[in-house]
């Protein structure tokens, strides 16, 4: 049964620094990386993932992950994530004590070959050798398993629901804390969202955690209208609307930080963001990416005198 009323406060969780910094050329030196960091947080972000532990010469773009899950860990009441491709990446997530590791599996038999060199089913076996070995360490960072080309592939082209919800149950038989879905590439449209996401929510129940768009094709705000619909109320979502997949055929941007903030505030649902600070730091990000591509629209408009931010719940 879908809500009749949305949540009263939604979490945006910032990616740009791993999904968007991993998809352009630009390698932004570490003390830039800080900075975001810093001003995200002041900005009210309290879940940002800050790079990926994979091998530098892969995405050199994400090498000081462990220096700057360190730096973030510094700042209070922030949870701190990073995605793993595989064991030693999880490993290495556990050493550095990172609040949560992000495991990709893609519902795509084709991009999961294109992006890790395995098939989904040998990802769903790693994350059973991740979750024995955070439990060995007695660590407490916890495991996401996140679902990806949920709603179609560029390499493969369809990807049955039938097998994203097989693939998310198995995640979770395997040890996984929470799951999350993401549109790789732009693919979905309200009304599959609205039916993928509900049985999944069905599925997962509290256990599902995180919706994550792509704006490829400019649906990526009313997707996630269609996510909340359903109970939905975490988001992924990066700065400027940087961001894709290399191993993703025009997988190009991701939902912008700022014009999420907006869309959901402008709703009546808190996000504890200060807009206005997030469109100065992405003006400061601009200067840092000079050349690159950067989208959202929010930065040319301003916000409208009309827009009052919503306070958060007092629970909250």
């Amino acid at each position: 049964m879908i809500p009749t009323k949305l949540p009263a406060r939604a979490v945006i969780r910032e990616v740009g620094l791993r999904d968007g910094l991993q998809s352009i050329a630009t390698v932004l030196p570490t003390g830039r990386k800080r900075e975001w960091i810093a001003a995200a947080h002041a900005a009210g972000q309290r879940e940002i993932e800050v790079g990926s532990f994979v091998p530098a010469r892969l995405l050199p773009q994400l090498a000081d992950t462990a220096e700057l899950v360190a730096y973030a860990k510094t700042l209070p009441q922030l949870f701190v994530s990073v995605l793993v491709p595989n064991l030693r990446g999880a490993e290495n997530a556990i050493a550095a004590e990172a609040d949560l590791m992000i495991v990709p599996l893609s519902a795509s038999h084709a991009h999961s070959l294109a992006n890790l060199r395995r098939t989904p089913d040998e990802v769903v076996a790693e994350v059973a050798k991740m979750r024995a070995a955070r439990d060995a360490a007695g660590s407490r960072t916890l495991i996401e398993g996140g679902v990806g080309t949920a709603f179609g592939c560029t390499l493969q082209g369809e990807v049955k629901p039938a097998e994203v919800l097989r693939l998310m149950q198995a995640l979770l038989d395997a040890g996984a804390d929470r799951v999350s879905l993401a549109d790789t590439v732009g693919y979905a449209d309200p009304a599959q969202v609205r039916r993928l996401f509900e049985q999944a929510v069905h599925i997962a129940g509290e256990r599902f955690w995180c919706g994550h768009f792509h704006d490829t094709r400019g649906l990526g705000l009313a997707n996630v209208y269609a996510a909340l619909e359903v109970g939905v109320a975490r988001f992924d979502a990066c700065l400027a609307g940087i961001g894709g997949c290399p191993h993703a055929p025009g997988a190009s941007g991701n939902v912008s930080t700022e014009d999420l903030a907006y869309m959901l505030g402008s709703m009546g649902i808190a996000t504890g963001l200060d807009i206005g600070a997030l469109l100065a730091l992405r003006k400061r990000v601009a200067g840092w990416l000079a050349g690159e591509t950067l989208h959202g629209t929010l930065w040319r408009a301003g916000l409208p005198k009309t827009f009052a931010p919503q306070p958060l719940p007092a629970a909250a």
